[in-house]
């Protein structure tokens, strides 16, 4: 424990005593987050440097690099993680997603992009301008599905047809042939009839059962749990080295299956597949001796436009005797935001714990709270983020990480989490409810987060959930959170008014602009 905290004690105690009791003085000192013990005492240029001028940073020598600004989540970004091509990326971002949100290219953007493309597998294009086999895996499994599975108003446009015509007899000479079974995988979509997609199995083992299941992903087909274990299974880890996956398997490969699955919207018994699917590789969380535990999910790849709260909160619930226990990373792709860890590391503290140093902060009666990086908790799954950048849409895992359990604990345990596109609310209570936990809550906050917004809901506000919605459960029963039947399990839905408790309308300050 010493390693962990210094003796000099900066939160309060376990609180037992009614909220009333509970003094301004020790909220606020809870909130300072005294940098020489919260979460281990960890000395670093973080700090020193986020304060410093530009004349300073030149007179002492201190690299680009080096430097990290916390007003800017941006300076997070790994320097070793290669960029993508950002001609290619718009267009990801356009076409790598729903059947209802993608938008297609028109004739002069689909052009720019396959003539892109094509300069790049001649060998055209050097360093970050060369389009990554991650990209193409993503962009040629979206123009697949689109063309197999999607409704009319989002398959190919005419632009797109005519750039395919064009370009395709070309391509088809260029592309490695794992990318023309992605673009082709039956030969009979790109109008140039060739029998490497019919015919394609992969370049090894590793890559037969991912090929198998990228047929039917590609036809806009859905796959089983077992199914979607299997290939989880044959690529962990997720470690690349020179292009290649640690298992052998084809990062192009691996990139279009991510996020084909997620453009057919993934089924339930998929959800459950790929959180569970670490469960194995992480063993046995360890179990906290507390008598409650609430568990953190916020959108990984954190906030860009509105204040990200969850971390005081959670301080603050802590200090009424509420462990609790949150988990992200540093930043993610793709909106790469303001994150927990980037807070947390600018106020000093200690963002290397294991789950088992997390348990013993979250036993202590003075503290009741613990951070937790996937960076630490899962190698394998964090060094996915390189691939996630270059894929541009979430993947399966984006809702997936949100929840998990990398500590238990022996009293009642609750997982609270954000959910942004509506359908994803009830999987995720599922995902919960599959964990065992007593209570769920899923918060439909702005950007996608936690935090809820106290201003009134416009009369133009787009369709859908409100921001505020809420939706959980919670268990009736102390004995056991698991249930057959549902019975002692009681569900609800509601839509947080914030003059409901006594706050007046106002609209929520945006970090991204200053007005």
């Amino acid at each position: 424990m010493k390693s962990l905290l210094s003796p000099q004690p900066s939160l309060p105690t376990h609180v037992t005593e009614p909220r009333t009791n509970l003094s301004r003085s020790k909220v606020t000192s809870s909130l300072r987050f005294d940098r020489d013990r919260w979460i281990g005492r960890k000395k670093c240029g973080l700090t020193l440097s986020a304060v410093l001028d530009p004349a300073t940073i030149d007179q002492f020598g201190i690299s680009e690099s080096e430097f990290v600004n916390p007003a800017v989540s941006t300076s997070y970004r790994s320097s070793k993680l290669p960029k993508p091509n950002q001609t290619v990326l718009d267009a990801q971002a356009r076409v790598c997603t729903g059947p209802t949100q993608t938008k297609p290219l028109n004739e002069d953007q689909a052009f720019k992009v396959f003539d892109t493309i094509l300069r790049s597998a001649r060998g055209e294009l050097k360093d970050e301008e060369q389009v990554s086999k991650a990209q193409l895996g993503a962009f040629f499994a979206a123009m697949t599905i689109r063309a197999n599975a999607f409704p009319e108003a989002t398959q190919w446009s005419e632009g797109e047809k005519h750039a395919v015509s064009n370009f395709w007899p070309h391509l088809v000479r260029a592309l490695p042939s794992d990318v023309i079974f992605i673009a082709d995988p039956e030969g009979s979509i790109m109008g140039v009839g060739s029998s490497i997609g019919p015919q394609y199995v992969g370049n090894g083992t590793s890559d037969m059962r991912l090929v198998g299941a990228l047929r039917e992903v590609l036809a806009g087909g859905h796959l089983g749990y077992e199914e979607v274990q299997g290939v989880l299974r044959d690529v962990l880890p997720f470690k690349f080295e020179d292009d290649k996956c640690s298992s052998g398997v084809s990062e192009t490969l691996l990139s279009a299956f991510l996020i084909g699955q997620r453009m057919n919207r993934e089924t339930d018994r998929e959800l459950k597949a790929y959180c569970l699917a670490f469960d194995d590789q992480l063993g046995l969380a360890p179990v906290a001796d507390v008598r409650s535990l609430t568990h953190y999910g916020e959108p990984y790849d954190g906030n860009t436009r509105f204040f990200r709260s969850t971390l005081f909160v959670a301080a603050v619930r802590s200090c009424y005797g509420e462990s609790s226990l949150l988990h992200g990373v540093e930043w993610m792709p793709p909106k790469g935001g303001i994150t927990e860890e980037q807070m947390l590391k600018f106020m000093g503290a200690n963002t290397r714990l294991t789950p088992l140093q997390a348990k013993e902060l979250l036993e202590d009666e003075e503290l009741g709270f613990a951070y937790i990086s996937q960076r630490e908790a899962c190698p394998s799954l964090y060094s996915l983020i390189g691939l996630r950048e270059h894929i541009k849409k979430r993947p399966p895992l984006a809702t997936t990480e949100k929840v998990q359990q990398f500590v238990k604990a022996r009293g009642r345990e609750a997982i609270v989490t954000g959910f942004y596109h509506e359908g994803y609310e009830e999987p995720l209570l599922m995902l919960m409810k599959r964990r065992g936990v007593h209570s769920g809550l899923v918060v439909k906050g702005e950007e996608g987060a936690l935090s809820m917004t106290t201003k009134f809901r416009s009369a133009n506000a787009s369709k859908g959930l409100p921001v505020n919605y809420c939706s959980g459960f919670r268990s009736l029963s102390m004995d056991s959170a698991f249930e057959l039947d549902g019975v002692s399990r009681q569900n609800f839905k509601t839509e947080v008014n914030a003059k409901d408790f006594g706050f007046e309308p106002t609209d929520t300050p945006r970090t991204d602009r200053s007005d």
